[in-house]
């Protein structure tokens, strides 16, 4: 998202990332070299998508000044390592316990968050009814994940985007997390019928009660 903002903006945040206090109009307009109604402007905007926050007031030999912080969402613009330690992690499970125990130790974390997950749910759901809440819960991670429609014998979810592809594309076995995750939470056995990691188009999962 931060390629899509402005170059104001884009100022804008960078000089919240470096001020854990915060800043205010009067100094953020110094920095930018624009005015206090401009400086405005663009925290509005910024407000609106979550990346910018009122912080403290400071006192300034006059009226206290506002200061504005970065949020947590605004931070996460900028590049994070976090697939390349993940990548890291798992090249010392699978040195240390081979591939059948790094397949069995993701496995066991993915039935761990499903069972967090199922907690914020009512027990005993249908299996349909099971599957469109799990693809809800997905899109909220990032799976940009759908129920498909007419696809009830067995239930279907497709995914469009994998919130682990990069890591997936190195390594498919973190898809043991992903099917412990959606077995867990279903209750259900889960084919994983087509996968963007292994060529192709959508990741799709179909689900069955086991009998």
């Amino acid at each position: 998202m931060l390629d899509i903002l402005g170059s104001r903006q884009k100022e804008l945040i960078r000089s919240l990332l470096g001020a854990l206090q915060g800043l205010s109009v009067d100094a953020l307009a110094q920095r930018l070299g624009i005015t206090r109604n401009a400086v405005r402007q663009h925290l509005a905007a910024l407000g609106n998508d979550g990346l910018v926050s009122p912080g403290g007031m400071r006192a300034s030999g006059g009226r206290p000044e506002q200061l504005y912080l970065l949020t947590d969402k605004g931070r996460e613009l900028f590049p994070r390592g976090y697939s390349w330690f993940a990548a890291l992690l798992m090249k010392l499970v699978r040195k240390e316990h081979g591939r059948e125990g790094l397949r069995e130790r993701l496995g066991r974390l993915g039935a761990e968050v499903a069972a967090e997950l199922r907690q914020r749910h009512p027990e005993g759901l249908e299996l349909n009814e099971a599957v469109d809440r799990l693809a809800a819960l997905m899109a909220e991670l990032g799976y940009e994940a759908a129920p498909q429609p007419g696809a009830e014998n067995p239930p279907t979810i497709e995914a469009s985007n994998c919130i682990f592809h990069q890591l997936a594309m190195q390594d498919p076995d973190i898809c043991a997390f992903d099917l412990a995750l959606l077995s867990g939470f279903t209750g259900a056995t889960v084919e994983h019928q087509e996968c963007m990691a292994r060529g192709g188009a959508v990741c799709r999962f179909g689900f069955k009660r086991p009998e």
